[in-house]
């Protein structure tokens, strides 16, 4: 299968370079990475700057953009045949809950599928990323069950895997998102010039972590997949709100 792998962690990342040595053994990849690291870049695109891409010495693509740049870049323009999956990460730390409306990882694979392609975004959920491997294993098996049962065209995979070995994982849950409770306060703090500047706080904790949603899976040791829809669009409100507009004519 041909892949085209990227992540916002940026093309030294080892998590990228780990999931490309797993991937390789089985499949046809490119890399196409930032070229620094662009966590909670979302799905931003560099609208007033041109890109460029550089190819590296082990054969990955950097380039000075997001992301979403690189996916767009890889499928609409650089590679010469489409690829037939894009795979975010593997990112270094979690992708959970609320964390997916900023995660540049995520946008990676929502770029991909809204150029048409299956996509999945994998994290390794933890900050000190020993474990890689273990993630990179869960997504060859993922990828392998894509061949029979492909996603549906509006969604794609978030994957979070527990900092454990192998053969420590206790399984893998499907889940849906939680929720956490709203951000701790900015910190406020001085420049070498005595000006303020302000650097985001810790995220928020887990408001919303019962059993069944992505934080409860990880704590239990279990890999997280959570399918999730690039269309926002709210259908269970759909007819309430065409009935109360109704009534303001």
């Amino acid at each position: 299968m041909r892949i085209l792998l990227s992540n916002d962690d940026g093309v030294y990342a080892e998590g990228i370079q780990v999931m490309y040595e797993h991937l390789i053994t089985r499949h046809d990849v490119t890399v196409i990475a930032p070229d620094r690291n662009c966590s909670g870049a979302s799905n931003a695109l560099s609208l007033h700057s041109p890109l460029r891409i550089q190819k590296m010495s082990n054969g990955f693509y950097a380039v000075n953009g997001t992301p979403s740049d690189c996916v767009h870049l890889g499928v609409n323009s650089f590679l010469e045949e489409d690829p037939e999956l894009v795979i975010s990460g593997i990112n270094h730390g979690p992708n959970l809950g609320d964390d997916v409306v900023y995660s540049g990882t995520v946008a990676a694979a929502t770029e991909g599928r809204y150029m048409g392609l299956p996509a999945i975004a994998v994290s390794l959920t933890s900050k000190t990323g020993e474990h890689f491997a273990t993630a990179a294993k869960v997504v060859l098996d993922i990828v392998e069950q894509l061949r029979v049962h492909p996603l549906p065209a509006n969604q794609i995979l978030n994957v979070n895997v527990p900092n454990v070995a192998w053969e420590n994982l206790a399984g893998i849950q499907v889940t849906r998102q939680g929720r956490r409770h709203r951000a701790e306060t900015m910190v406020k703090d001085q420049d070498p010039f005595g000006r303020d500047i302000y650097w985001y706080g810790p995220v928020g904790d887990e408001q919303d972590a019962g059993q069944g949603t992505d934080f409860y899976a990880i704590a239990q040791g279990y890999c997280s997949i959570t399918p999730l829809s690039v269309d926002m669009t709210a259908y269970q409100s759909l007819d309430d709100m065409k009935e109360w507009l109704n009534k303001t004519r």
